[in-house]
């Protein structure tokens, strides 16, 4: 029978029950519901420390594989091909797939504001699960129960080339094929310090032909830039 609890509902599709729940549950908790909850230990306990150690587990069991997986391949495309497997959309994507997104704890006001499926948000909470799992089980046992993921990923990135510079491929295309260079502005800016959150459009002349979201400029104009593919390749453009 399915698991409904949000904590079982990780652990099942994560093919792994944690030894110690907690690595889990502080993986799980936002800052936001760590400040309204001084009593389950203080505004620090949250999962940012344990995001700090996912985010350099997962950057070198993902290396490490790709340097196994692809022998033939040159350091250029593996950096490639890293990057975007682990980029924040598709990390946030990978956190949609575990259920990790309705198992976060968070304050009342990040839940009434779309917390559950804000970007950085998602990309920081799996960064944590992968620390605890990390803690509780060892190296191992995190690529075990994300390698098929990722395995999956990355067939796809590169049958789509996907790989290759979002922003670069646009200006390709478009200078190719209309003789325009696309702008990018930075349209809103949300989050705190620690968790900002940066909305881009690129323009073609004065119309907006793609929208990105990401936790850094750059990240949010290559979201940008690869909405705005999708959608000049609806256009048949």
């Amino acid at each position: 029978m399915p698991d409904t609890d949000p904590l079982g509902v990780v652990q099942q599709r994560l093919h792994y029950h944690f030894d110690q729940l907690e690595y889990l549950r502080l993986a799980l908790t936002h800052p936001s519901y760590a400040h309204e909850h001084p009593e389950e230990g203080g505004e620090e306990v949250h999962n940012q420390r344990l995001e700090f150690l996912g985010d350099a587990v997962l950057d070198f069991l993902v290396a490490a594989w790709l340097f196994e997986a692809f022998p033939d391949s040159d350091e250029g495309l593996l950096t490639r091909v890293r990057a975007t497997l682990v980029r924040a959309t598709s990390l946030a994507e990978l956190a949609r797939h575990l259920g990790v997104g309705q198992a976060l704890r968070l304050g009342r006001g990040e839940e009434e504001g779309g917390g559950r499926e804000r970007l950085a948000n998602l990309c920081d909470a799996l960064e944590a699960v992968v620390g605890a799992l990390y803690l509780d089980a060892g190296p191992e046992q995190v690529w075990t129960s994300l390698s098929p993921w990722f395995t999956q990923e990355a067939g796809r990135i590169l049958h789509e080339d996907e790989c290759v510079d979002p922003k670069s491929r646009l200006q390709e295309q478009t200078q190719g094929d209309m003789g325009i260079t696309p702008a990018y502005r930075i349209v809103q800016e949300s989050g705190p310090d620690h968790a900002k959150s940066f909305t881009a459009e690129v323009l073609l002349g004065e119309q907006v032909i793609g929208v990105g979201e990401g936790p850094s400029k750059r990240a949010a104009e290559q979201e940008a830039a690869r909405a705005a593919l999708a959608n000049l390749d609806g256009l048949g453009l």
